[in-house]
């Protein structure tokens, strides 16, 4: 019951409309069963004798029961129908955002696909649990108990005879729902996988077509999809199996009622409109027998999904505002104080103390894995510095307001992601109400303004999923225009001009150069080019801070940044001797 106590939370908010639900349902089932009840009267009525006003009477009572009874079935779908499809939308909500503030380490461990499939086909099965699941359980008890009562009204032994399988059909019910909830939990599985294959495969069409691929995904595509196809088989033969077995018992104990009760008939125990009101009502146990198994179904198949959405919503988001959090106005002083990171227990960063006064720049250099993101990183606290050991403006970061913080920064990811709407879009995404004359600014300090023009649409043109339709540079280009356009006191670029040529990075530096006169900037970069003009460079290795001071100090040492100098001037030669 753990699994679905979220979910009883949320039942809770429409109390009011299942209530009312609860009784369309009861009142469905009254009238649904008075008709037996009904008909026994009649019969028993006309063999005294048949006038056309009796069948005029018990004709048009039949009719309109019925009728009724269908206005009752329509406001109990209405109402708890509709409240899955409420609380589907609520949850849905709730999956989205708790998404939202999950850290990234949530992300690098989980799938895509995989979570979008939890976010879509698990919730459709809980919300298949929430509304024909509770209406269908709750119409199949109430049958079956007003059934039973009113048949051993009629004839208590007649019903004994009829409930002899009835402790088979338990035991089935109970054997074959163990079994359905474990396969449905599996089907599950292997539908998130292979959701998860084909994000994957769909996102990274071009290196799959670049390396032949195509062949080789379609392979790993049919086994996921035989995996699912086999496990729904599988899953598909026991729910075929318990149908039949429900149908044959039940058919089981229509045979022995019409002997048993025929013989009473004859014999005069009973009358005949109480053996055909008798025979109906156990027709009518048919209906509740059979959908138990559906309903069985559905409940093991929601309880299973909801058991993956719990797993999303109850993973708890390690970075969020502290309980003294404060409203800061950040002014864009950074400073960290002996501070070691680790990734899973792993050193990134070791012992790293430094300062960057508000208005100047720093700029981070270094082999491949030697920190320079992963400390980028910490500032915007995408992951959480270890307490005291990094300030913005003399203050904990982790005592400022986390919106507050974020919104102070503008950050250019070495990872360009573009969304898949327009050139415009993509660059006002982090403004409110952004301004054509703003996004035009913003474009041409990042240099992509006659490239946008270019374009047929201009700012209108779609990008494509991720920017296909652009070009690395341009997509750093656009990156960088979504940063600068937000104005932040802090700006940091961690290696946003790697796809650009050496002229258009110039271009790019001098115009970011006005922008950073009045903000504290990072700038993370392989290339001297880039990063020759800051204020101080730091050169850090395997975690360690090995170098730092202006770019004339750190020539002069003669020592690492030296040499990637060196080998940078030498590979340029060698590309123009080409």
């Amino acid at each position: 019951m753990k699994t679905l106590s979220r979910l009883f939370d949320a039942l809770k908010q429409h109390r009011t409309r299942m209530l009312l639900g609860m009784g369309c349902v009861l009142m469905t089932t009254g009238l649904y069963l008075a008709t037996p009840w009904v008909l026994k009267f009649a019969i028993d009525s006309l063999k005294e004798s048949v006038t056309q006003e009796k069948l005029l009477f018990y004709s048009l009572l039949i009719v309109g029961l019925t009728v009724i009874q269908g206005v009752f079935r329509f406001l109990m779908r209405w109402l708890m129908i509709g409240i899955s499809r409420r609380i589907e939308y609520q949850l849905r909500g709730d999956i989205f955002e708790h998404l939202e503030r999950l850290p990234l380490s949530f992300f690098q461990a989980s799938r895509t696909g995989e979570l979008m499939s939890r976010a879509t086909n698990d919730l459709s099965n809980v919300r298949m649990l929430l509304g024909p699941g509770i209406m269908y359980s709750a119409n199949t008890i109430l049958i079956t108990t007003f059934t039973i009562i009113l048949m051993i009204s009629l004839d208590w032994r007649l019903t004994i005879v009829a409930l002899i399988p009835l402790p088979f059909i338990s035991y089935g019910v109970r054997q074959f729902g163990s079994r359905i909830h474990r396969l449905s939990e599996e089907s599950q599985s292997r539908l998130a996988s292979l959701s998860a294959r084909v994000q994957e495969s769909l996102s990274g069409i071009r290196v799959v077509k670049v390396f032949v691929q195509e062949e080789h995904e379609k392979e790993e595509f049919d086994r996921l999809n035989c995996d699912l196809k086999e496990k729904n088989m599988d899953l598909i033969r026991v729910t075929s199996l318990f149908y039949p077995t429900m149908q044959f018992t039940i058919g089981f104990s229509t045979v022995t009622v019409l002997w048993f009760g025929g013989r009473q008939v004859i014999q005069g125990a009973i009358s005949m409109g109480d053996f055909v009101a008798f025979t109906v009502y156990l027709g009518m146990l048919a209906f509740p027998m059979i959908a138990m198994g559906w309903v069985v179904n559905l409940v093991e198949r929601g309880r299973a999904s909801m058991e993956r959405i719990n797993h999303i919503l109850d993973t708890e988001p390690d970075i969020v505002d502290f309980p003294n959090a404060i409203d800061l106005d950040v002014g864009g002083e950074i400073e960290f104080r002996n501070l070691t990171f680790a990734y899973n227990d792993t050193p990134v960063l070791r012992n790293i103390s430094f300062r960057i006064p508000r208005g100047k720049t720093l700029a981070l250099v270094g082999a491949t894995g030697s920190g320079k993101s992963t400390l980028a990183q910490l500032i915007p606290r995408l992951y959480n510095a270890p307490p005291k050991t990094l300030f913005i403006d003399g203050v904990p970061i982790e005592r400022i307001q986390l919106r507050k913080l974020r919104r102070a920064i503008g950050f250019v990811p070495q990872d360009t992601f573009l969304f898949g709407e327009t050139v415009f879009d993509n660059i006002a995404f982090g403004v409110e109400q952004p301004s054509k004359v703003e996004v035009e600014k913003a474009s041409r300090i990042a240099c992509i303004y006659k490239d946008i023009y270019g374009f047929r649409e201009r700012f209108e043109t779609m990008v494509g999923e991720r920017g296909i339709t652009l070009s690395g540079g341009q997509k750093q280009r656009t990156a960088i225009s979504r940063a600068v356009i937000r104005n932040p006191k802090i700006l940091i670029m961690d290696d946003s001009l790697s796809s650009v040529d050496t002229d258009t990075e110039e271009e790019i530096l001098r115009e970011l150069r006005q922008v950073m006169r009045d903000r504290t900037s990072i700038l993370i970069s392989h290339r001297i080019s880039t990063v020759k003009d800051a204020d101080e460079i730091i050169v850090l290795d395997n975690g360690y801070i090995v170098e730092r001071g202006t770019h004339i100090e750190l020539l002069q040492l003669r020592g690492r940044y030296d040499a990637l100098r060196e080998r940078q001037l030498l590979e340029d030669e060698l590309a123009v001797s080409d």
